[in-house]
C-alpha cells in the first residue's frame, strides 16, 4: 500500500524540477524576446506586435514566456501546499521551505513588473491603480513610487520596471528554485539513510521464552542448615 506522506514527498520533487523547467524556460525565451524588445513606453508595444507578427517563430517565443511565467506561480502555491501536506516540519527542511517561499514571491513579483512591459491600456492602468496603493505606504511610500516610476508613468517607468524584471526578480526566482530543489533532493536523501541505518528490532520467539530457566520457588529454596 502506498504511504501517502511518501507519495506527498515524491510529488514536492516533482514540483521543484517542474517550477526550474518552467523557470528556465521563462529565461531563455525572455532572453530571445529582448533581441527585438524596445523598452520605452512608444516602442514596447510595437516591438511586440512586430515579434508576434514578422519575426520567425516570434509569437510561440513569446507565448511559452507569457504561460511558463503564469503557470510557475501556480506550482509554486501548489509546492507550498504539498510540503504542508508531506509534513515536511523537520528543522532540516528549512531551506526547502525558506528558498520555496521567496521564489514564489520571486515568481508573483515577474508578473508584477511585466503588467507594464506590453504598454497597453490594461497594463497601465493597473499599474496606476497598484502605485496608488504603494503611495498609500507610510513614510516611503512617494519615494518607493517616484523610483519605480521615475517621476510619472512613461519610458523611464518601463526601463525601470523592465531592470527590475530582467536583471534582478528574473536572476532570483532562477537562484531560488535552484536552491529549492537542491534542498530537497539532499533531504531526501538524508532521510534515505537514517531509514536504512536504523537498527532492525528482532522480535523474541516463543520458543526463546520458554527455553529459559524458571526462577525457583520459595518451596524449592533449600535451607543451609
Amino acid at each position: 500500500m502506498l504511504n501517502p506522506a511518501f507519495f506527498l514527498r515524491r510529488l514536492s520533487t516533482v514540483l521543484a524540477v517542474s517550477i526550474l523547467t518552467l523557470t528556465l524556460l521563462a529565461a531563455t525565451s525572455g532572453i530571445l524576446i529582448a533581441f527585438y524588445y524596445i523598452p520605452t513606453a512608444g516602442g514596447a508595444y510595437d516591438s511586440l506586435q512586430q515579434i508576434d507578427t514578422q519575426v520567425p517563430y516570434g509569437w510561440l517565443v513569446h507565448t511559452l514566456h507569457n504561460l511558463s511565467g503564469n503557470f510557475v506561480i501556480v506550482l509554486g502555491l501548489v509546492q507550498i501546499v504539498v510540503m504542508f501536506l508531506g509534513e515536511r516540519f523537520r528543522r532540516s527542511w528549512l531551506t526547502a521551505w525558506i528558498s520555496g517561499i521567496f521564489f514564489t514571491l520571486s515568481a508573483i513579483g515577474l508578473s508584477w513588473t511585466a503588467m507594464i512591459l506590453n504598454w497597453n491600456q490594461l497594463g497601465f492602468w493597473r499599474l496606476k491603480i497598484e502605485l496608488g496603493t504603494i503611495e498609500a505606504i507610510p513614510f516611503i511610500g512617494a519615494t518607493l513610487r517616484d523610483i519605480i516610476t521615475g517621476g510619472s508613468v512613461g519610458t523611464l517607468t518601463v526601463a525601470h520596471l523592465y531592470t527590475l524584471h530582467s536583471y534582478v526578480v528574473s536572476l532570483a526566482a532562477i537562484g531560488f528554485s535552484i536552491v529549492h530543489l537542491g534542498a530537497l533532493l539532499f533531504q531526501e536523501k538524508e532521510m534515505q539513510a537514517e531509514k536504512d541505518l536504523a537498527p532492525a528490532v528482532k522480535p523474541v520467539s516463543r520458543p526463546e521464552i520458554d527455553q529459559q530457566p524458571a526462577l525457583a520457588t520459595e518451596s524449592e529454596v533449600q535451607s543451609p542448615v
